[in-house]
């Protein structure tokens, strides 16, 4: 059951780009999400938006929270913290937090990234570590890409098959991400009927995922492109998400009348 909800991150990264001036979020919007691993409600994770200041500079704070419930939460503690402050007018990373308990897998860390310098210095809490790392050009953490990315989706320019790379900095490693669009579905939900597009992003298989193509989400072909759904089939099982609430949406959800 470990790294549910850094699956859950990873899954709505690597969509196609272009400017982020074209808000597709703003203050306060919040997300709610159920996640179901096999027959079991495992866990809930919510995402949230809040305008602050960093080091004088004008940024987005974004809170990521995953914890388990019911019965599992009994034999599997799930509690997992996520946070992200990236620049308003670039979208670029300036701080990532992951602080994480997962069944008694631990992690504390957190990372300040120099943009200019293409430098990540990485601070591991849990066991005292402080190192200094190169980067990508424009890196990302897992948060900040979720929102750079959601600004800069053109669904119209999306073909079936398109293959879009993403640079990202993730713990101690840069890593390449590539995702291929699977094409537009309508999906049902608890909203109703919502118009997505299809996307799958290429995974290591192994101890995590039973194969390289093993994720799939969707994400609403709307203003918002917010995630609607995400299935995974895992080494051990499989796990799904979907959207379970929200509040705060620049744009009013995109829903398809009977």
């Amino acid at each position: 059951m470990k790294n549910r909800f850094t699956i859950f991150c990873l899954l709505v990264l690597l969509l196609p780009l272009s400017s982020f001036s074209q808000k597709a979020f703003q203050d306060g919007e919040w997300f709610k999400f159920r996640i179901h691993y096999g027959p079991f409600n495992a866990s809930y994770a919510t995402i949230s938006v809040n305008e602050t200041n960093l080091n004088n500079k004008k940024v987005y704070h974004i809170v990521g929270k995953g914890k388990s419930t019911g019965l599992l939460h009994l034999f599997f503690k799930v509690d997992d913290n996520y946070e992200s402050y990236f620049d308003k007018r670039t979208g670029l990373p300036y701080r990532f937090i992951r602080k994480i308990d997962e069944g008694g897998h631990t992690k504390d860390i957190e990372i300040e990234f120099d943009q200019e310098n293409n430098k990540a210095e990485v601070f591991d809490k849990k066991h005292g570590e402080n190192n200094t790392y190169t980067t990508q050009e424009n890196v990302h953490d897992m948060l900040s890409a979720f929102y750079f990315i959601r600004n800069n989706i053109n669904s119209n320019s999306l073909r079936a098959g398109d293959e879009i790379n993403l640079n990202m900095f993730f713990d101690k490693e840069n890593h390449d991400f590539k995702l291929k669009f699977l094409g537009k579905e309508v999906l049902i939900t608890k909203f109703g009927k919502i118009a997505t597009l299809k996307f799958r992003p290429y995974v290591m298989a192994g101890r995590v995922f039973k194969e390289k193509e093993s994720l799939t989400f969707w994400i609403s072909d709307d203003k918002n492109k917010i995630p609607i759904k995400i299935e995974a089939d895992l080494a051990v099982g499989s796990l799904a998400a979907d959207l379970d609430e929200f509040k705060g949406l620049k744009h009013q959800l995109k829903i398809i009348m009977n």
